[in-house]
């Protein structure tokens, strides 16, 4: 008796999605009179109807993405088609299918507030996606981790990144949100974990991507329409790279197609990892629900690079390409060019051409001349033996008469000139500066500067005589 029971529930729960099967045929024959070929093969084809139970129709679809898509874009044909079938009493649900790897197999998207009731597994079908071509992941093969060097201001980010490289997808860090000012290596790290993730797992999908390459991608699909096609290539990627995110802010259509790639890919267990010049609080222009989205994950700020990490980067920079440098022109250059990596990189590149045409070694000179055209170079800090040796030069008396207790008249000057100096191009002190003439004191300085000041005040000759010492030092 039971058996039997079991083939009659058997028969009806068939037979009723026979009937729903049938119907929900009927709704796609009106559809496809109304959607060009392209929309309705993308979006309705591959649905399925599960069921048909007190006047709720189940749909299956095979993401959320999916069902945002179509209720944004389809809602009103749709529900004029359920209508126009079924009648006015009609109710809509989904039963979204996601990727077998994650742990919920699947989730009902109800109209109302109740669930629907558990399907049969047979039911729950999704089909299969058709394996896409390969194609040019946009990577840059320079920026990889092995060139990729580590420093205070970047040390966080490149764990984080070498993490996701591991394994894209998975724990907190999805999606990954770089951030900081411009030169700082954002794009070299993007491009790392995209590398990483190439070498180590050669079957994933992964693409790089500008902002403003998207936004004019998005445009040539809405030209050309072929929407769809440009969303559909997107839902293939395992690991989206997008760099400077900043671009695309008020560009709304962008943004909401964005919008719905993000969450089709979270979704999915794909990985996103996102570029800016700024935290996600100081965007303008990017709707609220995107930028909660991009602080799901982790945000990784990237600073401007330290002394001991620009000095890194260049003799790392050296190393790859072949140039050989003294050490007092690498710290002149990491002291000077403080900005961003691009600069210090560029500094390389003139030096190394600098040379090559002029046929000469790379000097100190050389090194200034070619930092100078890059950035405004500091007032270089002069030590007390640069200033007594020129001091010396000019006024014909020995450095050893300089700190004496002689009180010859051109000594005396030349004294007076050292200590104005010590004092305009140091950040030496009244005592220091004494202490290096002769263990002068404080007052002895302070009045030797007085009078040299009253004297530069009336001898015009003096004057052009400290100025030529300044040239001549900072020469």
């Amino acid at each position: 008796m039971q058996r039997i029971s079991e083939i009659v529930l058997r028969f009806i729960l068939l037979s009723m999605v026979k009937n729903v099967q049938q119907i929900w045929t009927e709704c796609l024959h009106i559809l496809r009179d109304n959607l060009t070929p392209t929309v309705f093969s993308t979006w309705f084809a591959p649905i399925q109807a599960l069921s048909l139970d007190n006047d709720v129709l189940t749909l299956q679809v095979k993401s959320q993405f999916v069902v945002d898509y179509i209720e944004e874009n389809y809602l009103n044909l749709l529900s004029r088609v359920l209508f126009r079938v079924l009648g006015p009493q009609i109710k809509l649900e989904y039963f979204v299918q996601y990727d077998s790897s994650r742990s919920d197999v699947g989730v009902n998207i109800p109209s109302d507030v109740s669930r629907a009731p558990e399907l049969p597994a047979q039911l729950a079908q999704q089909p299969a996606l058709k394996e896409e071509p390969d194609f040019n992941s946009q990577l840059n093969p320079y920026y990889t981790f092995d060139t990729f060097v580590q420093g205070e201001a970047n040390k966080l980010a490149r764990t984080v990144g070498l993490s996701v490289a591991m394994q894209p997808g998975i724990g907190s860090f999805n999606p990954m949100f770089i951030y900081g000012g411009s030169g700082v290596g954002k794009t070299h790290l993007a491009n790392a974990i995209g590398n990483e993730v190439k070498r180590l797992m050669p079957a994933k999908r992964v693409l790089y991507v500008s902002a403003n390459t998207f936004q004019l991608q998005y445009q040539d699909a809405v030209a050309h329409n072929s929407t769809p096609d440009f969303l559909l290539f997107y839902q293939t990627i395992d690991v989206l790279i997008v760099d400077d995110i900043q671009y695309i802010a008020g560009k709304r259509a962008t943004l909401d197609t964005f919008f719905h790639i993000f969450n089709f890919l979270q979704q999915s267990g794909k990985q996103i990892v996102l570029t800016c010049d700024r935290s996600p609080k100081d965007l303008d222009g990017i709707e609220d629900r995107l930028l909660t989205r991009f602080k799901w994950g982790l945000m990784a700020e990237m600073l401007k690079p330290d002394f001991a990490l620009r000095k890194a980067i260049l003799l790392n920079k050296m190393h790859h390409d072949g140039i050989v440098l003294s050490e007092e022109i690498v710290d002149f250059i990491a002291t000077n060019v403080c900005d961003n990596v691009r600069d210090l990189e560029g500094v390389l590149a003139s030096l190394l051409a600098y040379s090559t045409l002029s046929d000469k070694g790379i000097d100190l000179d050389l090194a200034r001349d070619v930092v100078g055209r890059i950035v405004t170079l500091k007032p270089r800090e002069r030590n007390m033996e640069d200033i007594m040796a020129a001091v010396s030069e000019e006024f014909n008396v020995s450095k050893d008469a300089l700190v004496s207790d002689s009180r010859q008249h051109d000594v005396v000057v030349a004294r007076q000139v050292s200590m104005f100096l010590s004092k305009s191009l140091t950040t030496m002190t009244l005592a220091d500066i004494g202490r290096c003439h002769g263990n002068r004191t404080h007052a002895t300085v302070a009045h030797a500067l007085d009078v040299l000041s009253r004297s530069l005040a009336k001898d015009v000759m003096l004057g052009r005589r400290v100025n030529r010492i300044k040239n001549q030092i900072a020469g």
